[in-house]
């Protein structure tokens, strides 16, 4: 599937290529990789067996019902994201490999695919369970998450830790999510709005991950985790759960465990980007988010988004 072929390519040590994670998704993503290019189609196909489910027309046809449950929602984005990879490398819309890469939450499997970590069977079955032992987290008890706009992490940490809530994303600067049980969402998110923020954003999302909410989540794929070996690789990821640049295989399998029940700091994580002498980020898979939020953190940064066949033209 060409991604054999990465660790060939020169290498451009000011380049990261980062992944979107849940809530990038859309119906209709992909399917003109599947149209027009002979690798995303075996790629789609290749996901289609390893899952025993027809993902390919989740994604492009949906309905929309069926893709944004979480146990679908997983492996359509990983898999997106790696066939537009694998269609830019094939038409040589990239042809070098990156200094870091990086994925946000979900995305963090597809960056241990594309940089040689993990095999795509391996992570797409990985995410498959990941996403269905998170479902049933979600289902054991009614939790939810918001986004908390124009207000400092410190003040949100304080609210947080005296109504119950947790901190699940740190996505920019001003631009943090909160999660844990309803009732504890929504008065964090009250006494944040009284204390400044701008807006407070109820999420549409099965339930509060990156929480300790998802500790049985957690256990379940660790017990998933110990049947997988990961391989070496000479271009390190940049952890969700540290913000640091790890390229020790066996830290892994801890890493994917750990950001179930931990936050993203995917501010540390695009400044330990920027420390590494990186100013151009491109981003694999369906939306632009991750783009907008590396504006956001730093406005020099470079931004390219592929995730169709226009974004390669």
């Amino acid at each position: 599937m060409l991604l054999e072929q990465i660790e060939d390519l020169p290498i451009n040590l000011n380049s990261a290529w980062v992944f979107p994670g849940q809530g990038a998704q859309h119906v209709g993503m992909g399917k003109d990789l599947y149209a027009e290019s002979s690798i995303a189609k075996e790629i789609f196909e290749h996901a289609n067996d390893i899952l025993g489910i027809n993902i390919s027309n989740i994604c492009f046809d949906g309905p929309e019902s069926d893709l944004i449950q979480t146990v679908n929602t997983q492996p359509a984005i990983v898999v997106h994201s790696i066939a537009a990879l694998a269609t830019s490398i094939d038409r040589s819309i990239i042809s070098e490999r990156p200094a870091l890469v990086a994925g946000h939450s979900l995305g963090e499997y597809a960056a241990l695919i594309a940089s040689g970590y993990l095999s795509f069977a391996d992570g797409i079955s990985l995410v498959r369970e990941r996403g269905r032992l998170m479902q049933i987290a979600c289902d054991a008890e009614a939790s939810t998450m918001s986004a908390v706009l124009g207000l400092d992490q410190d003040t949100i940490e304080k609210i947080c830790s005296q109504h119950g809530s947790s901190i699940c994303n740190i996505n920019a600067i001003g631009n943090i999510t909160i999660g844990g049980k309803i009732e504890s969402v929504r008065k964090s998110g009250e006494i944040a709005l009284e204390q400044g923020a701008a807006k407070v954003i109820e999420l549409s999302v099965a339930g509060a991950f990156h929480t300790p909410l998802m500790q049985s989540a957690a256990n379940g794929l660790k017990d998933a985790l110990s049947q997988i070996v990961f391989k070496n690789s000479t271009v390190p990821l940049v952890s969700n759960v540290t913000g640091s640049a790890i390229s020790d295989s066996e830290n892994f399998d801890q890493e994917l465990v750990n950001q179930v029940t931990n936050p993203v700091l995917w501010v540390d994580s695009v400044q330990t980007m920027k420390n590494y002498g990186i100013d151009t980020l491109i981003e694999f898979g369906p939306g632009k988010i991750l783009s907008g939020l590396a504006k956001r953190i730093d406005r020099e940064i470079t931004t390219r988004n592929i995730g169709s066949i226009a974004d390669m033209k």
